[in-house]
């Protein structure tokens, strides 16, 4: 009963935390070709499950991560941290120049790129994101359960339930420009939490969740008020 109480806990922790991954996915396929987004989109998934099972049978390595080789200032330049570091930079640029793409184009920023960043570039920034939230994730893992069988079958079946909906929440976001720039919003927001947790900074996740999860609530009422505000203005024009 208890192994069953921190599979599904654990489970539960890992498709949450994988929510940030899968809207980072969604939003750099989205300049491919839609069958081209979708099997980037599935690699990107099970590479990141396929690297979370890798770090979990190389705990020892893991844990050598915390070791610094430097240090500068306040910053200890262990393995994780600098790991953590450029993940978090990696994350506020990109998605910042998102941003700037979406306001200097506007609604002509979905253009299928097969030439300029293609595949291949794509895959290796989503392995890059992968790693940086894979790292995040198993050692939350190891934090909560030492089984290691355990955690595995939750990373799996975390893995499939993204797999199932990863493709409905990037139809979600690309279809809703407000949900997008609210998502970019997000990973900005956990690309500096990544960054502060590299300076030694401790930011409890569940402020950052709740932030998320409080934002979006508000922006899916403004969708709602704006629907309702289009269906009267068409009536009274009728």
């Amino acid at each position: 009963m208890e192994s069953l109480y921190a599979l599904l806990t654990l489970t539960a922790m890992e498709t949450v935390l994988g929510i940030d991954n899968i809207i980072f996915i969604a939003i750099i396929v989205s300049r491919l070709p839609m069958a081209m987004a979708n099997r980037a989109r599935n690699i990107g998934i099970v590479l990141a499950l396929v690297i979370r099972i890798g770090l979990l049978f190389s705990l020892s390595w893991l844990m050598s991560l915390t070791e610094p080789f430097f240090q500068i200032a306040q910053f200890s330049g262990s393995g994780r941290n600098i790991i953590l570091m450029l993940g978090g930079l990696f994350l506020v640029a990109k998605s910042t120049s998102e941003i700037h793409s979406k306001m200097e184009d506007g609604e002509n920023t979905h253009v299928p790129n097969v030439k300029g960043r293609g595949m291949a570039a794509t895959i290796a920034q989503i392995l890059l994101i992968d790693i940086v939230f894979s790292l995040d994730s198993v050692i939350t893992a190891v934090g909560m359960v030492n089984s290691i069988p355990t955690m595995v079958a939750a990373m799996v079946i975390s893995m499939i339930i993204m797999l199932m909906v990863a493709g409905k929440i990037s139809a979600f976001v690309e279809s809703n420009p407000t949900i997008k720039i609210l998502a970019l919003a997000f990973l900005i927001l956990i690309g500096v939490m990544l960054v502060a947790e590299s300076m030694g900074a401790h930011v409890p996740k569940g402020y950052i969740y709740f932030a998320m999860a409080f934002s979006f609530g508000v922006e899916l009422l403004n969708m709602r008020y704006r629907t309702k505000a289009r269906k009267k203005k068409k009536v009274k024009s009728m």
